[in-house]
């Protein structure tokens, strides 16, 4: 779960308003739920307090920010728990905002006004702010100044409750690298971009040759493309697979995280690469390799940041998690 990270949480709102009139540059067959008009309905109550239907959208648009490129859709195949997961994160705001008000947490007249100026100052315009205001909170700063005040509140509980208690000392860290030294070999991967084209279950002989042709004219496309750009481009538009909503990218992956098949062609393959087709498993796929990496030893200088954030992350989302549970225990959740 993220921190309510103060400007990031209520500028995403904007998107709201606006996702409808983004036009979608991805297949019909990957969007094709309608676009999601909020209408004020409550989808939830939390100790009584209303969770409303454009309250979700803007968190589900936090969750999976490319559905406003594609007129404020999400695939079919990631809707649910897309919107599961915005709606547990609002829930748990929710609570730690009550919670936070329960032990009196005050924001200074002082820092609020720092906080309004900062937020004010995200937008490129005064008239973008203006829009904001409107879509959002009816043109009233006030209302404004209140979700501010909220958000301050929540994210200092969190730091209370959770980022303070989440710190880990350099000792714990080297300590927990030399526990786990087989933890820090980095296999070897590679990173790649893919487009497939599914085969279904019992696939007749004409359905066959139907997907043969049509993957034997996605390579044809595919060779001509001459970047990742290019690639993922043509991966939006033709790919089958769930990774085409990010352009096809895979980012680093091993031989283990891959179908043998394909893996014995993409660790055979130089950057810039890209694949003839490869039968595996349940479709045709055809592959571009951006960057390798060989395997190595890390040490512990190089990896002591980035394992040092890791094992506070883990903590972070321990206390998070135990928290969400204390608060749900004794509140009242009700979805509608």
């Amino acid at each position: 779960m993220r921190n309510p990270y103060l400007g990031f949480v209520l500028v995403v709102g904007a998107a709201v308003s606006t996702a409808a009139q983004t036009s979608s540059a991805a297949p019909a067959s990957m969007f094709k739920s309608t676009t999601m008009t909020p209408t004020g309905k409550t989808v939830a109550r939390v100790n009584g307090t209303a969770l409303t239907d454009h309250d979700l959208l803007r968190e589900m648009l936090t969750i999976f920010p490319y559905a406003r490129q594609h007129g404020g859709k999400f695939p079919v195949s990631m809707e649910a728990d897309i919107r599961r997961g915005a709606l547990d994160m609002l829930e748990f705001e929710e609570l730690v905002y009550q919670e936070a008000a329960r032990r009196n947490l005050q924001v200074t007249p002082a820092r609020l006004e720092v906080a309004m100026k900062a937020f004010r100052e995200q937008f490129s315009s005064q008239e973008d702010f203006r829009s904001y205001l409107k879509a959002e909170c009816g043109g009233s700063t006030s209302k404004l100044r209140e979700r501010i005040r909220r958000s301050m509140m929540i994210e200092d509980l969190l730091q209370a409750e959770v980022s303070q208690k989440a710190a880990v000392r350099d000792a714990d860290v080297r300590a927990f690298y030399q526990k786990n030294p087989a933890r820090f070999v980095a296999e070897e991967s590679v990173s790649v971009q893919t487009i497939s084209l599914v085969i279904p279950d019992n696939a007749t002989p004409q359905q066959d040759a139907s997907i043969r042709q049509r993957a034997e004219d996605a390579l044809r496309q595919a060779k001509k493309t001459k970047s990742y750009e290019e690639f993922g481009m043509l991966a939006e538009k033709i790919s089958e697979d769930d990774w085409r909503v990010m352009m096809g990218d895979h980012q680093f992956i091993t031989r283990n995280q891959m179908p043998p098949e394909v893996a014995k062609v993409a660790f055979a393959m130089k950057p810039g690469q890209v694949s003839e087709l490869i039968h595996a498993e349940n479709s045709w796929c055809i592959v571009r390799v951006n960057v390798q990496k060989a395997s190595s030893q890390s040490t512990y200088e190089q990896v002591k940041d980035s394992l040092k954030k890791e094992l506070e992350a883990s903590k972070v989302d321990t206390l998070r998690r135990t928290l969400h549970q204390q608060l749900r225990k004794k509140a009242r959740v009700e979805e509608l």
